[in-house]
């Protein structure tokens, strides 16, 4: 119609921003009223008041600027090619295939990852150094580049085979389709191949987490200083339902000036309390004081047969204390208040009143992840000022464990929602630019069933190409960061069922979404204009 190239551009980016634009306002919108219902419900592990959750001025200012900005660049620099050569744009112009160089970023990415993992199968171990670290890094960010850049032409070539010895009308008319114009499928997969892909190796981060911030051993010991319990609490505590036995412990005395590490630790239980919390317990007499003794070797220092130590007691006396010729073999999971350097002494013969400021209390229980956060949270209905010192994990990482797993899966839940309704728009916007060719075949004699079985096959196997491809190398990327992170954890088969079903179900709703977008309606003009 005359106009310039210059004013064409800026006419379609002056679009573009004006969607971001009411985008953005009614994002920050949505936000803040979400936010102000979630912070009075909260998320598992996550509470936080409304005030903490409502954006700064800044942070506004950024989000309003933020969308439209790019969207602009997007605007000029997507609408070139049709502005310069509006021709060349023209569904029946001849197009330039698909660069395969993007494809090549797949072959040194999958490269290093495979590696490791056939390091992990082959048993070796590739855990730890700076070679690991830095080459599974970028061989994640040139797999995930790979797999965007691959895209077309993998499709094209899959579309070009599939066509050659289809036999069904539908499937030929879309793969032919999908050969001409495989570029169609970068565009609307691309959000949701990345998802999968990121959330392959959310997953290896989430586990990694859990590994570093928990007990390997089947049993988790809580320590409690006598001095923060009183007596009701301390029967309370040991009455907890998930607690399978308590050992009390105190340290002996040493006098101002004495260099640490000397000094002896005893336990206050009978043989069976301490054969609930050890993995096996030989040669303990009940009623007897009994030396520990076991494989591993004594932390500071080894008290023998015959050594007296002094332990205060309530009054600013000191009971003395002998080590004893009897002993017995105990195996524990380490740490553990059950070392080869400490007593075992029965109730009955502990002395009278031991200062509690030397002494503490120690809870055994299982140490699964909500056998832990059960005895944890009865701990602190009982006892809500003492410190607890849960041994062989961190409480801080397992808290922040569990504020990070749901914001991951917020926002992993919110970026599935919000690819899925984005791909369903660039189906509908691409139904509506082959109105023309769809009315072609209409006049034809194509029925509707197959225009609609034309259209799901467009849009599926693009999808599930590139979801297929995300699944795998996720996992396998998953795979060699786990293998290099040293954990116990190489291979998360738990982890593969939810990725495999969550790329399943983003096929069936764009399948299905894509269904409607077909009419069947005649239009002339349109016939005319194609």
């Amino acid at each position: 119609m005359g106009l310039s190239v210059k004013d064409t551009l800026r006419v379609n980016a002056g679009e573009n921003v004006a969607a971001a634009s009411l985008g953005s306002v009614l994002g920050l919108a949505a936000y803040l009223g979400v936010n102000e219902v979630m912070a009075r419900v909260g998320l598992p592990g996550l509470q936080w008041y409304p005030a903490d959750g409502r954006p700064e001025w800044s942070t506004v200012a950024v989000c309003l600027v933020g969308c439209p900005a790019p969207a602009w660049i997007v605007g000029l620099l997507g609408a070139r090619r049709a502005a310069l050569s509006p021709i060349a744009v023209r569904r029946t112009a001849e197009r330039r295939p698909p660069r395969t160089w993007g494809a090549l970023l797949l072959v040194p990415g999958m490269g290093v990852i495979v590696g490791y993992c056939a390091m992990s199968v082959l048993g070796k171990d590739p855990s730890g150094g700076t070679a690991s670290s830095t080459l599974v890094p970028t061989a994640v960010l040139l797999t995930g580049t790979g797999l965007v850049l691959g895209l077309p032409p993998v499709t094209a070539w899959l579309a070009r085979r599939t066509a050659a010895v289809s036999r069904s009308l539908p499937l030929t008319l879309a793969m032919r389709r999908t050969e001409v114009d495989p570029g169609a499928s970068l565009r609307v997969t691309t959000g949701l191949v990345l998802l999968v892909f990121g959330a392959s190796l959310t997953q290896g981060v989430l586990i990694e987490l859990d590994q570093v911030s928990r007990r390997t051993a089947p049993l988790q010991e809580y320590q409690i200083r006598l001095s923060e319990l009183s007596g009701d609490q301390r029967k309370e505590l040991v009455r907890l339902p998930d607690v399978r036995a308590h050992l009390t412990t105190y340290s002996s005395w040493s006098p101002p000036g004495e260099p640490g590490g000397i000094g002896l630790d005893v336990v206050v239980g009978t043989c069976g309390q301490a054969a609930r919390t050890a993995i096996s317990l030989r040669g303990c007499v009940d009623g007897e004081v009994m030396r520990l003794s076991g494989p591993v070797p004594p932390t500071e220092y080894d008290p023998k047969p015959g050594d007296r130590f002094p332990f205060a007691l309530q009054n600013g006396r000191k009971a003395v204390l002998a080590v004893p010729e009897a002993s017995a073999e105990v195996d524990a999971y380490q740490p553990s208040v059950l070392r080869p350097d400490t007593l075992l002494l029965p109730p009955s013969k502990a002395p009278v009143g031991l200062a509690a400021g030397a002494g503490s209390l120690t809870l055994v229980s299982g140490a699964d992840a909500e056998t832990v956060r059960a005895v944890l949270d009865g701990i602190g209905r009982v006892a809500p000022t003492a410190e607890v010192d849960a041994v062989g994990i961190a409480i801080d990482a397992l808290a922040q464990l569990a504020v990070v797993r749901s914001l991951l899966v917020v926002g992993m839940v919110l970026g599935l929602v919000v690819g899925v309704a984005a791909f369903v728009v660039s189906v509908a916007d691409r139904a509506l630019e082959r109105r023309g060719q769809v009315a072609a075949l209409g006049l034809l004699g194509a029925r509707a069933g197959t225009l609609r079985g034309v259209q799901v096959v467009q849009v599926v196997v693009p999808l599930g190409v590139g979801l297929g491809g995300a699944v795998v190398a996720g996992w396998l990327a998953e795979a060699s960061y786990l293998i290099t992170g040293g954990g116990a954890v190489h291979w998360d088969w738990e982890g593969l069922p939810v990725l495999v079903a969550s790329a399943v179900g983003v096929l069936v709703v764009a399948g299905v979404a894509s269904v409607p977008m077909v009419r069947r309606h005649v239009d002339p003009e349109l016939v005319r204009r194609d």
